[in-house]
Parts: C-alpha cells; structure tokens; sequence
C-alpha cells in the first residue's frame, strides 16, 4: 500500500512521518493584558501568603492567647514538625533568621522552597506555559521521611537544637 492510495479525512493524502518527541505549544503572544492575567492566580497566592506573614509579623506568637497551643505538645509534650512554625515565621519577617532557624528550620527551608516554587510558577504563568510539579512516588516517600526523622530528632534528648 502507498501512500497514494491511503486517504484520510477530506480525502488527503495519510503520509506517516517519523515521530517527534512531545513539544510544548508556541507560547502565546506577549500582550499586557494576557500577561497580567496568566498572572492573577500565582499574584493572588502571593497576596494570600504575604498577609499571612504580616498577620503573624504583627501579632506576636510568643505572647500566650494569640494562637491556639499544639494538641500534640499539650497532650503529650512531643513536639510535631510544625511546633514552632508560627515563631519561626514571626522571627523570619523581622529579619532574625537564627531565630527562625532555631524555632523551625524545615519551616524555613519550607518558605526558601515556596518562594523558589513560586518564582518558577510566575515566569512559567507570564510566558504562558502551565505549572508543572511532577512529584514522583520516590520525592513523596523522601519528604515523608524527612518530616519522620525531623519530628523524631526533635524529641530526643540530642536534638535539643531542634526544640521551639
């Protein structure tokens, strides 16, 4: 069979080429309007993220009756991973970064990868490309582990560089 002879829709020639590897559509075009709003939903969450550290810059967590305590440190007197996060973040917006690493290191760790994250997201939003956050099965178990072995260091008695 040729190619002549095969037909596909409309009655054109079916001709198989070889195949390409998967490429990503033309991006586009640049107007300011279409930019600014491919970037409404990443700006937004921006927005939502930095009044939630002004809220918690303004309102002290070291002060008692502002926050709720942690069930689990109030229940059991184990610190969970996120025990110190709301001082952590209160020390990072004043600028006290050895504090913040002191109150909650993965917490800081986790506003550096958020900020790099959506970094990422807002030039891929600009130039038109979607977000894509491919997590494997192997990322997840790795970050699970680390949240794991976090939360145990903690609470040992050696781990007291870890404690809030």
């Amino acid at each position: 069979m040729n190619a002549d002879s095969r037909r596909g829709t409309y009655g054109r020639a079916v001709v198989p080429g070889p195949r390409r590897a998967y490429e990503d559509p033309p991006a586009p075009p640049m107007h300011a309007a279409a930019v600014l709003g491919r970037l409404a939903v990443p700006a937004a969450v921006l927005a939502a993220v930095a009044g939630a550290f002004a809220y918690v810059g303004a309102v002290d967590p070291n002060e008692s009756g502002h926050y709720p305590v942690c069930p689990l440190l109030r229940y059991t007197g184990l610190y969970c991973p996120g025990c110190g996060g709301l001082r952590s973040a209160h020390a990072f917006v004043h600028g006290d970064l050895l504090t913040a690493l002191h109150d909650n290191a993965l917490a800081v760790a986790g506003y550096l990868v958020f900020a790099v994250v959506w970094i990422a997201w807002a030039v891929g939003a600009a130039r038109g490309r979607p977000p894509r956050i491919g997590l494997g099965p192997a990322y997840l178990w790795s970050l699970g582990a680390l949240l794991v072995a976090f939360t145990v260091v903690r609470n040992l008695p050696f781990g007291g560089l870890l404690h809030p």
